[in-house]
């Protein structure tokens, strides 16, 4: 009878614990601390509604700090429920090493394109470890009060964009808003953002990756060449710009346009600025255009989680048209990467996530697998960049050197 007893005690423990597990609290490690105050009053009311009792928390780190403590935590075991997922290497190195769950087939995955999720899948495609949930799209914001003195449009070619530039220099204005001192944006702007006209995005892109195509060929070389021309349309002492001088150099109305990617569109609101946007202008009227519309961030769930059926209660939501709505609004120039369609409210991300109705649609240049080894490309490509827009390396010298550190590791089909 006492054992009767103590096993009928075990399984009500047990059963209270299951319980517990079912209500406890579900956590979301996160890099965006600016976004807080949108899960807590936003997003996760929103979630409750149809899953009262879930309890969710999200508990974001500082986005230097983010990879080093999120493996610090996943080793320990005390990592979240729910990991915010950078796109490619990172969160693939998780996967490999156990700290993300496989997700075919899970619900919510179905409402997005094979396109969204390459950045979250083995090199094979064979496996998807993370949810998608927003890119950011490259491209240039002009000030509609200088193009309106001057009675400019917004140029739709590389002839009409020089035209532009010109027409505002000589209106002792300066053309374009750019700095190269911290590198990043000469990069992950510029040169990946204007680049795939020349290398027709996807295609060019693909074509590096499979050894069919080297970064010193015309399509690449190309691109830095156009980057070159930019210096005499830059703000004296450019070479010494941070990124927030940029910002201040266009928000102030002192600059008629600006390279810039979509997540700048919230700032530029807050600062007052009357602007537009317009893409990449293609080489001559009538060609293709492209745009980098960069997978920036996905979700996925920790295999370690305890309290898994709300965790992909979560991430079906995720995959829903609510979020996709929510966020794509509420996070101005984060755009969800689902199939649904979306009624975007603020003008210059609605231009913006159009222009994938008539461009083809690419991610950064070396995003996939080319990062993987030494010289690191990533860091080669904001040395380079920012040199050739400072005049110090020729587009040709470039292309020889990072297709050079390239080939010193990288053996394609081997």
């Amino acid at each position: 009878m006492k054992n009767i007893r103590l096993t009928q005690g075990a399984l009500i423990a047990a059963m209270l614990a299951a319980g517990a597990a079912q209500a406890g609290t579900l956590t979301i490690e996160s890099w965006r601390v600016d976004d807080k105050a949108l899960w807590e009053d936003v997003l996760i009311p929103a979630f409750q509604k149809s899953n009262p009792g879930v309890q969710i928390k999200f508990s974001p780190t500082a986005p230097t700090e983010y990879d080093s403590a999120l493996q610090a935590r996943l080793t320990g075991g005390t990592a979240g429920d729910l990991i915010t997922c950078r796109p490619f290497d990172k969160s693939l190195d998780l996967f490999k090493k156990g700290y993300l769950e496989k997700l075919d087939g899970k619900g919510g995955m179905q409402n997005f394109p094979a396109s969204a999720k390459v950045a979250w899948q083995s090199d094979d495609g064979k496996d998807t470890f993370c949810m998608p949930m927003a890119s950011v799209i490259h491209g240039f914001f002009y000030n509609k009060k200088i193009f309106k003195d001057l009675n400019l449009q917004p140029p739709k070619t590389v002839a009409d964009f020089y035209k532009v530039a010109e027409a505002v220099k000589k209106a002792g204005k300066t053309p374009i808003a750019l700095g190269t001192a911290d590198q990043w944006e000469s990069s992950q702007i510029v040169f990946t953002g204007i680049g795939p006209n020349y290398w027709k995005g996807e295609e060019g892109r693909k074509a590096l990756i499979a050894g069919k195509a080297r970064f010193t060929d015309p399509q690449y070389v190309a691109a830095w060449e156009e980057m070159a021309k930019w210096g005499p349309y830059l703000a004296k002492g450019y070479s010494s710009q941070t990124y927030g001088d940029t910002q201040n150099l266009f928000a102030s109305g002192r600059a008629a346009m600006v390279p810039a990617g979509s997540w700048d569109i919230g700032y530029y609101n807050q600062q007052g600025v009357d602007f537009g946007a317009f893409p990449p202008p293609v080489q001559k009227a009538g060609d293709k255009c492209y745009i980098s519309d960069h997978t920036d961030l996905g979700i996925g769930v920790n295999p370690k989680s305890k309290n898994k059926g709300d965790a992909y209660k979560f991430l079906q939501w995720v995959g829903s048209q609510e979020f996709a709505d929510l966020y794509t609004n509420k996070v101005t120039g984060f755009f969800s990467l689902s199939n649904h369609l979306i009624a975007v409210k603020d003008p210059v991300a609605k231009s913006m996530i159009d222009w994938r109705k008539s461009c083809g649609s690419t991610i950064r240049l070396n995003a996939q697998i080319l990062n993987r080894g030494e010289p690191n490309m990533e860091t080669e490509l904001w040395t380079v960049n920012s040199a050739v827009l400072n005049g110090k390396m020729t587009p040709k010298a470039a292309a020889e050197r990072i297709q050079g550190g390239l080939t010193k590791w990288y053996k394609p089909g081997k």
